[in-house]
């Protein structure tokens, strides 16, 4: 959910409120569906695969320290992704325009940390449920979330917020 990437996940909180006007005039990126229902969509079908084709297992030892892992770093990173926004008042919505452009805590690092926790706790899921053939549509997944979503948010900051945007997108990478 993410620099809006969620787009708009990126903003700093220490630059006024700054809507851009031409942003103003854009009803939002245009994404094609809500991010958490894309990753929901391909787990289901993930464990739908589970469900038909032969088992997987994983020992223990592998399955809960690194499932476990798995879903606190995702966890983590949607909460200070909501922490960011909040932090920034600026709608955390695909289809609400944003106020302001965050950059501030995981926003350092990744412009999109609610998607990128989002996958986390998708492959954290997976594992703990012993269900590796749902880490296949993950691929297909964040592809999806990559192209029908992070790209469109992209496009749209770009015209809100112009060079800070530009600026922020060299300096910080996509996904990790």
């Amino acid at each position: 959910m993410p620099s809006h990437s969620h787009g708009r996940e990126a903003a700093d909180a220490s630059a006024g409120p700054a809507p851009a006007q031409e942003a103003a005039n854009h009803d939002g990126p245009r994404v094609i569906a809500p991010p958490p229902v894309i990753y929901l969509g391909g787990l289901a079908v993930g464990f739908g695969l589970q469900a038909k084709l032969p088992g997987t297992a994983v020992p223990a030892a592998v399955r809960w320290p690194l499932g476990c892992g798995l879903l606190a770093a995702g966890g983590l990173l949607a909460r200070s992704f909501f922490r960011a926004f909040a932090a920034a008042q600026t709608p955390v919505s695909p289809y609400r325009a944003p106020t302001r452009l965050v950059t501030t805590g995981p926003y350092r690092v990744t412009r999109n940390p609610g998607y990128l926790g989002m996958a986390l706790v998708y492959a954290g899921i997976a594992l703990t449920a012993e269900a590796l053939w749902a880490l296949i549509p993950l691929a297909v997944v964040v592809v999806v979330i990559d192209r029908g979503v992070i790209a469109r948010e992209e496009r749209y900051l770009t015209h809100a917020f112009g060079d800070e945007y530009l600026c922020y997108q060299r300096q910080v990478r996509r996904w990790i």
